[in-house]
């Protein structure tokens, strides 16, 4: 016991003599230290960001402009439905005694519903197919200002013989698949709802102007039509099975109930046909743009610079600690 007081005794007057307490120190980091490893490696940080610099600089010039169209729409007005829920809510009971289902539920939102339609692959595929815009999508390289066409990569695709001829292994092929189309589709659209106003915004960005433009254009017409399309089919379907229930019921009641909701389905249907902007109405049109979207250059070169900066500290300092470590030799 002695022996361990003296030793503690030892170990406080000279502590430089405790192999634990000097790997403690030796553990510690110096900032005096720090910095002035990375003055003394000054240059080959100056040499390292200098380089990212340049490199920055010269990706972001090699990048193509881009050009974004915007439309501002508003949900059209929904008074085919105004009926049908009326009914819905005040017969709903009764009918649903002679298992007659009206749809008393609020359901979702058509305009949130129009959204997501646009935002979904069936919805991209048909559009793409529809518009034949396959190489403005994927094949595209630059934009020629003076005569407003599309130049191709023509590693990609030949728009002489217009056919794909990039080399891809399996399961891809030639012309790109519409899974892969999907994903440029997604990255080139923006569809917005604004939560306090209620107002859509369709967007298109892309290196033509006037090609961003006109897909806008296409998307609003081809959203109208889907929708259009799909109510009314709905509304005739609904009004074949409340025919088959009428003649499949004799309480004077429920008969009532069901003629007014045929009533309700060809109102539907005369609405859908007497009007094009069936779910959005365009407040302010795609206009062809002026000013390009991006890319964002000086962001690229501060970005780039910024990194090359701390890869460079970081090199300095792990090849300072490195070589120090190396000189003090495998501890024991």
């Amino acid at each position: 016991m002695n022996k361990d007081i003296q030793q503690t005794n030892t170990d406080a007057q000279f502590p430089h003599m405790n192999p634990v307490h000097n790997q403690s120190a030796d553990d510690e980091i110096d900032l005096r230290e720090l910095f002035s490893v990375i003055w003394q490696g000054k240059w080959l940080i100056i040499a390292i960001t200098a380089v990212f610099a340049i490199g920055s600089v010269i990706f972001a010039l090699s990048q193509p402009n881009t050009y974004k169209s915007v439309a501002l729409l508003a949900p059209a007005s929904e008074e085919q439905g105004g009926g049908l829920s009326a009914l819905a809510g005040q017969f709903g009971g009764l009918a649903s005694m002679a298992g007659i289902n009206l749809g008393a539920g609020g359901g979702v939102d058509k305009t949130q519903m129009a959204i997501e339609v646009i935002k979904s692959r069936q919805f991209a595929s048909n559009f793409i197919k529809s518009h034949n815009i396959l190489p403005d999508l994927m094949a595209a390289e630059e934009w020629n200002m003076s005569a407003d066409t599309l130049n191709y990569d023509a590693e990609i695709y030949n728009s002489e013989t217009k056919t794909w001829v990039r080399e891809v292994k399996a399961p891809f092929k030639p012309e790109p698949s519409m899974q892969e189309a999907y994903k440029e589709f997604s990255k080139a659209i923006s569809v917005n709802s604004a939560k306090d106003t209620g107002m859509v915004t369709i967007s298109v960005e892309h290196l033509s102007p006037s090609v961003a433009q006109q897909w806008v254009d296409w998307l609003i017409l081809d959203i109208n039509k889907v929708m259009k399309d799909r109510d009314v089919a709905e509304a005739i379907r609904s009004s074949e099975f409340l025919n088959k229930q009428i003649a499949l019921t004799n309480v004077a009641d429920i008969r009532s109930i069901l003629y007014k909701l045929i009533e309700e389905q060809a109102k539907t249907i005369m609405f859908a046909e007497v009007r094009d902007e069936y779910v959005f109405k365009t407040i302010d049109p795609a206009l062809v743009p002026e000013e390009k979207a991006g890319p964002k250059r000086a962001l690229i070169c501060v970005l780039g610079t910024m990194l090359g900066g701390m890869l460079a500290v970081m090199i300095v300092l792990i090849r300072h600690f490195v070589r120090k470590e190396d000189e003090l030799g495998p501890r024991t």
